[in-house]
């Protein structure tokens, strides 16, 4: 199995609240969920941009994160994503500067070209754009963090006249910086070119994303060296959706109504996204599951999922839940409880010590119980001496 020293655990929270919920109490509950995750020793947490469809109702995750940031301690929170083509590049380098002081270094910059083709028509954006102007704003965001001299540069879209960051970042040089990727070359591709870190939203997209990983960061790579970087395993995340339940079945029962309305109702009624065919609505957790683009289960199925990815992919630095409300709250929540207590310790290396040492007991019990045993056999036949002597 090929992993990196240390795997990270987080989730993408796009997020997903079905039609016809109190939208300020689904805002209130992702938020909840975020402290929940900082107390369970989650590592990091990337926050959606959307404007349309309905469902994924945070339109500025920078306004949520400095939100999170306040009720959490440690969690790290990264935009997951901004789309670069709706907004200037000098306002997003200043607006992920500033939460980088106000969270003494915890924010990460996701980037993307955008993911809702609604939200690039409300703006007027041609979608076959977005993608270089990703590149053109990404390129802008690295030269404004890492110069110190103004910048003057004119584009199609946006211009800069002798621009710089009055304010410098306080993650030296700067904060972690990672491009989304579906299905396309186009994400890593441009994470090659700038050296940048990978958010593998495929691994969620079925078949064909789980088995084009490989291939995946092997563009990431070509195009890395193409450019003069290097990108790093490390830095590379899988994102895919997780429910884990004391059993495999009791996992499948309590999520598969969830998870098939989520389907029908956002990605193919919505989105118009094809779902797998001739599949009844029951079936469809099964049908994703068993195809490897989703990890339903036990902390054990998750530990399975977990080694496969890394034999598929050559090996991955961060595993990411993709936030659903498949079952009831509370059995949301235990579900994270179950990842953090039973498989992130695996790969944080926090039970190596404890296992070494709890086999080294057991197989020296024999002797030293025989050692205690003497022990106290002496213990008592030195207290019988000194009473005998007393008398």
């Amino acid at each position: 199995m090929a992993l990196v020293e240390r795997l990270t655990f987080g989730i993408f929270l796009a997020p997903f609240h079905q039609l016809g919920e109190n939208p300020t109490l689904a805002l209130e509950r992702d938020l909840e969920l975020l402290q929940w995750l900082d107390r369970l020793g989650y590592d990091e947490a990337w926050i959606g941009e959307h404007h349309s469809a309905g469902w994924e109702t945070i339109a500025s995750p920078e306004v949520f994160m400095a939100t999170a940031a306040e009720r959490t301690r440690h969690i790290r929170l990264g935009t997951g994503v901004v789309s670069l083509p709706y907004h200037h590049p000098l306002m997003v380098a200043n607006r992920l500067v500033l939460l980088d002081h106000l969270t003494r270094g915890r924010v990460m910059l996701g980037v993307g070209p955008g993911a809702l083709v609604t939200d690039a028509h409300m703006l007027g954006l041609n979608p076959a754009r977005q993608r270089e102007m990703m590149d053109e704003s990404l390129t802008i965001i690295k030269r404004l963090l890492a110069e110190t001299e103004p910048i003057t540069y004119k584009s199609d879209w946006f211009e800069l006249r002798d621009a710089l960051l009055h304010l410098r970042p306080y993650t030296q040089p700067h904060f972690p910086i990672a491009v989304a990727s579906v299905q396309s070359p186009a994400g890593v591709e441009l994470a090659g070119k700038h050296g940048a870190g990978v958010l593998s939203l495929s691994a969620y997209a079925g078949v064909r994303g789980v088995v084009a990983l490989p291939e995946q960061w092997k563009i990431a790579e070509e195009s890395a060296a193409l450019h003069g970087n290097t990108v790093d395993r490390q830095e590379w995340r899988l994102v895919m959706p997780i429910y884990l339940a004391e059993s495999r079945q009791q996992a499948f029962d309590e999520a598969r109504q969830g998870a098939a309305a989520w389907l029908q109702e956002y990605f193919q009624a919505t989105l118009g996204h094809a779902l797998p065919p001739d599949t009844a609505p029951d079936d469809l957790i099964d049908v994703m599951s068993e195809n490897g683009a989703w990890l339903v289960g036990t902390p054990d199925d998750a530990i399975a999922t977990i080694e496969r990815l890394a034999n598929i992919s050559g090996g991955f630095g961060g595993l990411l839940g993709l936030a659903h409300e498949w079952a009831p709250r509370e059995k949301i929540l235990h579900s994270y409880e179950l990842l953090a207590r039973y498989v992130m310790p695996r790969y944080h290396g926090s039970l190596a010590g404890m296992i070494g040492s709890n086999a080294w007991a057991r197989s020296v019990r024999e002797e030293l119980h025989t050692q205690r045993q003497e022990a106290i056999e002496k213990a008592h036949a030195q207290y019988e001496a000194r009473q005998t002597a007393s008398r």
